[in-house]
């Protein structure tokens, strides 16, 4: 049994207003290739006189609009003014089309109906007002100045069942479309209020890493005065004779000062990284020697806990080697190791144009109710205060532009973190920070 839980992190979808205004699009094409298949049917099936030239020239008058609006889409430029004009171009076209056949007597007149309803639920209260303002005064125009629909002889005396089956065509019409394009605009409104709550979110999630790297960074400007003393006091106990004399606590106390020099380094890196200047230009590094280079420090770390290391990767390809980005996989493998020590798998290959790194283990696996909440700090199956480690991971993989898939095997479970070259490639990176300092300079 498998399952899973992905955290995406690309590009940002269109927004709500460009999604209503294809919507907008697809109903005018529809709406002009319905116009034309009844005109021509009136006129040359039904024989009944229409003014044709100027008929077509508003079907025309229809694409040409709708060109312009999916030209707005391409570019995003898509605001409430630009929907209200859409409606109320085809508010103003609808109205010619009934002044040409009819007027108010037309049957098809409650398409006036469709567009009304369309307002309500696309466009601000005001400009919604404006277009019932502008529906109300079309249809009072054609009820008093409008081209009579005359119909033949043979139709006249049929004129009742006629146009009450254009009734009921013109009411299953409107229906069925405010049943397809309301369902799809409510689509579209649901996805976007969602994307506000993941962006708040995400708001809060970056509100807690910037106070957990305040108390980092505290704790790291803590932490150096008393390491100092340790290393002072070690260093004593080392030159100490009777120490001397004793190579198997003489040893303990080596891999103390080991460890203590390790704890200065990792405090030091967080200063460094705290306060990093900006201003410089990152070396690139081989993605091999970066992977293999966090292998080796990790067999350093863990004598006796073995890590199985599989890199697929040429030795030419490059990258730049962000502390965040070495942090965030060391995560991952500390997570790993927590679940089934000794039985860590580290997998790194090219995926297209991104780097791709999977850390699995054979432990229990990930909880089914917690993978679709995974990444928050509070979200752990080893209890309260841990699961920070993901937290921050997901944070870094989303901050570079990336993915992170988590998985349950057969046995064990698998971390993906999908990194595109595009952001952490040597080449790409080289080529913005150029650009940014020709900008800023």
């Amino acid at each position: 049994m498998r399952a899973n839980s992905i955290l995406p992190f690309g590009r940002p979808s269109d927004t709500a207003a460009a999604e209503n205004m294809r919507q907008l699009v697809q109903l005018r094409w529809l709406a002009a290739a319905g116009q034309l298949l009844t005109i021509l049917i009136v006129r040359y099936r039904l024989g009944v006189p229409l003014p044709l030239e100027p008929m077509l020239i508003v079907v025309a008058a229809l694409g040409a609009v709708n060109l312009l609006s999916l030209f707005l889409i391409r570019r995003q430029r898509v605001t409430n003014w630009g929907l209200f004009l859409s409606l109320g171009f085809d508010v103003c076209a609808l109205t010619v089309q009934f002044y040409l056949s009819g007027g108010a007597d037309n049957p098809f007149v409650s398409l006036y109906l469709l567009q009304v309803v369309l307002g309500a639920v696309l466009l601000d209260i005001w400009s919604a007002s404006a277009l019932v303002a502008l529906t109300a005064a079309g249809f009072a125009l054609l009820t008093r100045v409008h081209q009579p629909l005359l119909l033949p002889p043979d139709l006249a005396s049929a004129r009742r069942s006629l146009f009450l089956f254009a009734d009921w065509l013109c009411f299953a019409l409107v229906a069925v479309l405010l049943v397809m394009f309301i369902g799809r605009i409510g689509g579209i409104l649901r996805h976007r209020d969602a994307s506000i709550a993941e962006l708040r979110r995400r708001a809060a999630e970056e509100d807690g890493i910037v106070r957990m790297g305040l108390l980092a960074s505290g704790a790291a400007h803590e932490l150096g005065t008393p390491l100092a003393s340790l290393s002072v006091i070690l260093s004593d106990w080392r030159r100490d004779p009777r120490i001397m004399k004793h190579p198997g606590l003489a040893e303990e106390i080596a891999d103390m000062v080991g460890e203590v020099d390790r704890c200065k380094a990792i405090v030091t890196g967080v200063l460094q990284q705290a306060g990093e200047p900006r201003g410089i230009a990152p070396e690139p590094v081989g993605a091999a020697a970066f992977l293999t280079g966090i292998a080796e420090d990790w067999r350093a770390l863990y004598h006796n806990e073995p890590l199985f290391v599989d890199i697929k990767l040429d030795e030419d390809e490059a990258i730049i080697a962000d502390p965040a980005l070495r942090q965030a996989i060391w995560n991952v493998l500390e997570n790993a190791r927590d679940a089934s020590p000794g039985q860590v798998v580290l997998v790194a290959d090219r995926q297209g144009d991104a780097l791709k790194v999977t850390v699995s283990d054979r432990g229990d696996g990930f909880p089914p109710e917690l993978l679709a909440s995974l990444g928050q700090p509070v979200q752990s199956s080893k209890g309260a205060g841990h699961g920070v480690g993901l937290f921050l991971t997901s944070n870094v993989v989303r901050k570079l532009g990336g993915q992170l898939m988590v998985e349950n095997r057969e046995r064990g479970a698998a971390v993906t973190m999908t990194f595109p070259l595009a952001t952490i490639g040597a080449n790409e990176v080289a080529r913005k920070w150029k650009r940014n300092a020709r900008s800023s300079s």
